[in-house]
């Protein structure tokens, strides 16, 4: 990594270096990273040194409070080193850029409408653990309780190389809170997330292409909320796609926010048609229902949450909803890792 910084940086003192600007920003990206990644590495050298030395100095002084200090230094090393393993699996050529998450309820009414709130709430503390920064870009109330929809942009480096293993079909079981007789409860939300893509990608989309509009905005906001017309949605006609924003002051906020989500949608279905998987890129994961569900949230007879697809599986239901997901999240990209070398090989 050190060498192929030294070779970058040389290339961007050349004279006709920002001659070409798409070519200029991915160089500079790619420092950025790897010199982010380097960072990282020189900070654990530290603190093993740092462990070591308390060691040797609790030894030679024979210090009872020396092995409770050296715990938790070490507790601190392995989270470190648990974060930096993770990002060495990230190998996918858009894993370091921002994410868009949109959640919808299955069919269930304010069951499935509460489940999808729940995991909103999970995905936001997951984010804010790692120190995201979590934006709500549209949101919709439930009738009685939950939401209908909300789409979030994660933005810091690796969100969506984290995130995209939460695309698809979740299921929850439980005792549902909004039936009287009390019984165990089946509900589903579908997931999809997208990487944003900035404007060194260019997607053609016509002006004659989109049908946009502006509304009243409701739900969750500021003072704004219900008083201008400022929200805005965009319907690509060709596809049929529709995105909306309604967490900004202006119309022309909303409006940019809204063409980024739609760029970045575009995208991501012909990034998706590329790797001949059309209907997963679409976000088409067929009905939103239990053979279709890639991880499972079980709160009774017993808690468990179980990924269908690496089979990893922890017990501690609510952990995982208070953002516990790296479990799940190391599973898939170590899952996804061995599968692309498998493939190469």
């Amino acid at each position: 990594m050190n060498e192929r910084v030294l070779e970058l940086e040389n290339k961007a003192t050349e004279p006709d270096f920002w001659n070409d600007s798409h070519n200029s920003k991915e160089v500079l990206k790619e420092i950025k990273i790897l010199k982010d990644k380097l960072e990282k590495i020189h900070h654990l050298e530290e603190l093993f040194d740092e462990i070591q030395l308390m060691i040797e100095i609790g030894n030679e002084e024979n210090d009872a409070d020396a092995p409770a200090a050296v715990a938790e230094a070490i507790d601190a090393f392995e989270k470190d080193l648990e974060v930096l393993k993770l990002e060495t699996l990230l190998t996918g050529e858009y894993d370091s850029n921002n994410a868009i998450v949109t959640i919808h309820p299955g069919a269930g009414g304010t069951e499935a409408q509460d489940w999808a709130q729940m995991l909103m709430r999970m995905y936001m503390r997951w984010g804010e653990a790692h120190e995201y920064e979590v934006k709500i870009l549209d949101y919709l109330d439930g009738d009685e309780a939950g939401i209908k929809s909300v789409s979030m942009q994660f933005d810091g480096l690796n969100a969506y190389g984290f995130l995209k293993s939460e695309h698809g079909v979740h299921r929850l079981v439980r005792i549902s809170p909004y039936n009287a007789a009390g019984k165990r409860q089946t509900s589903f939300a579908s997931v999809e997330v997208m990487p944003e893509i900035d404007d060194s990608i260019e997607i053609e989309i016509r002006p004659d292409e989109l049908e946009i509009s502006y509304f009243r905005a409701s739900g969750a906001g500021g003072q704004h909320i219900n008083k201008t017309d400022s929200a805005c949605r965009i319907v690509h006609k060709p596809t049929g796609i529709m995105v909306s924003c309604q967490t900004e002051r202006s119309q022309v906020q909303n409006r940019e926010y809204a063409m980024r989500m739609l760029t970045s949608k575009l995208f991501d279905i012909k990034r998706r048609e590329n790797e001949q998987l059309t209907s997963e890129l679409k976000g088409e994961q067929g009905d939103i229902a239990f053979g279709n569900s890639i991880r499972s949230y079980v709160f009774c007879p017993y808690t468990l949450v179980k990924d269908r697809r690496t089979e990893y599986e922890e017990t501690g239901v609510q952990k995982v909803m208070d953002g516990g997901l790296d479990g799940f999240i190391n599973a898939f990209l170590a899952d996804e890792f061995n599968k692309n070398q498998g493939a190469k090989a």
